[in-house]
């Protein structure tokens, strides 16, 4: 493997300025980049491979602050590595960011200011999706969607010391649970054009690898094209329960671990036909774990589910507007605030650019950021800064 390069954010500093300020109340950092050229010439930007911008940004999403809505900290990435995802791991002193356009993974030292970054250069992962930890955060697990494989990595070293392939191809969304020594992926769609869309969950044990089987999330003929995208387990479930959004099914699904059978029973769970909204993807959850939310892209929303004694019939409480490409949702770890990024993979009709500030005690829409969007950038993912951040069940 080749070794690791190592860059802090010091050297950002020089190119982009970074002092966190004293006085801001709630900070959310986000990865961005530039919309694609039309858009970008309908707001009278300059467009082009030169003007091309991707970084990520620290803004204040308390409504109550003096600089609400503000960049405070602006950190340069390479524009052609197309950064996706930022996760967490288990104590939050590390963030990892993936990435579509380049075989590295980004690893962010949250313990310390400003945030030293390494690079881990991982060859065998094409198109880096999700990343998930091990119930003691001593692994975790990175889904490569262009090179059908998950790379595991050592938490503590951050190396990496296994890649599995997958049984299904295009795996995107991951789940792990160490209590039954099981990991879920889905099967997602081809990266380079979101064709030959998937329908299956795979099975795999977690110790081994192994696979261990395979779930049609569907009902429909094969090929069904679902593009099942995401899987979380519920928090805390007994027996373990996770959920699953499709993509292009638009369809909610559950996998119910049945101890008899050392398996999983599949049900779908809801249709966001009946809410008139397309493409779901995130899936969360409150600390109490009696609510379960769901973003769906288009025409962009934040879907509230009551849960009972049974996840697989979760009770729809309200959908909230949001806007187009409605995708990750950040939430604050008193339970207030839920900050929705608008943006998918800059597609057209899912790529708004702005936040969607909801009130949760409220259920209701407060605010709007248009930072981002007013200077021809698209947020890919959003996480509050440890000190604000809820998990959310991830």
């Amino acid at each position: 493997m080749k070794k690791v390069i190592v860059a802090t954010l010091s050297a950002l500093c020089a190119l982009g300025g970074l002092s966190i300020p004293v006085g801001a109340e709630i900070l959310a950092m986000l990865n961005y980049e530039s919309k694609p050229d039309d858009d970008l010439k309908a707001l009278g930007l300059p467009g082009g491979p030169e003007n091309r911008r991707e970084g990520i940004a620290i803004v204040d999403v308390d409504p109550a602050s003096a600089n609400f809505g503000k960049i405070m900290v602006d950190m340069p990435l390479p524009n052609d590595l197309v950064a996706h995802h930022i996760f967490y791991n288990k104590d939050a002193s590390k963030a990892y960011v993936t990435a579509l356009g380049k075989p590295e993974l980004r690893i962010m030292d949250m313990t310390r200011t400003p945030y030293p970054i390494k690079i881990l250069a991982v060859p065998d992962c094409q198109v880096g999706e999700d990343v998930v930890f091990s119930a003691d955060n001593t692994k975790w697990y990175l889904t490569c969607m262009g090179s059908n494989n998950i790379v595991v990595g050592d938490a503590t070293s951050d190396q990496v010391t296994k890649v599995i392939a997958t049984p299904a191809a295009y795996p995107h969304g991951i789940a792990v649970h160490d209590g039954i020594d099981r990991i879920l992926v889905t099967n997602t769609v081809r990266a380079t054009d979101l064709g030959d869309a998937g329908e299956v969950i795979s099975v795999l044990e977690m110790s081994t690898g192994k696979v261990m089987s395979s779930h049609k999330l569907s009902s429909k003929p094969s090929p069904a094209g679902e593009a099942p995208v995401e899987v979380v387990f519920v928090p805390g479930s007994n027996p373990p329960v996770a959920y699953a959004t499709n993509m292009f099914g638009g369809t909610l699904w559950t996998a119910t671990w049945n101890a008899a059978k050392q398996d999983f029973d599949v049900q779908q769970a809801f249709d966001f036909a009946e809410t008139e909204s397309g493409v779901p993807l995130e899936i969360y959850f409150n600390k109490t774990v009696d609510r379960l939310y769901v973003t769906t892209a288009k025409p962009g929303q934040l879907h509230v589910f009551e849960l009972g004694a049974d996840p697989g019939a979760p009770k729809l409480l309200k959908t909230m507007p949001a806007a187009e490409g409605a995708h990750h949702v950040a939430f604050t770890a008193d339970g207030k605030y839920a900050i929705v990024q608008n943006s998918l993979l800059n597609l057209p009709g899912m790529s708004d650019g702005s936040l969607t500030l909801i009130d949760l005690n409220k259920e209701a829409v407060i605010a709007s950021i248009d930072t981002f969007k007013k200077q021809g950038l698209n947020p890919n993912c959003i996480v509050l800064l440890p000190q604000w951040n809820d998990p959310a069940g991830h």
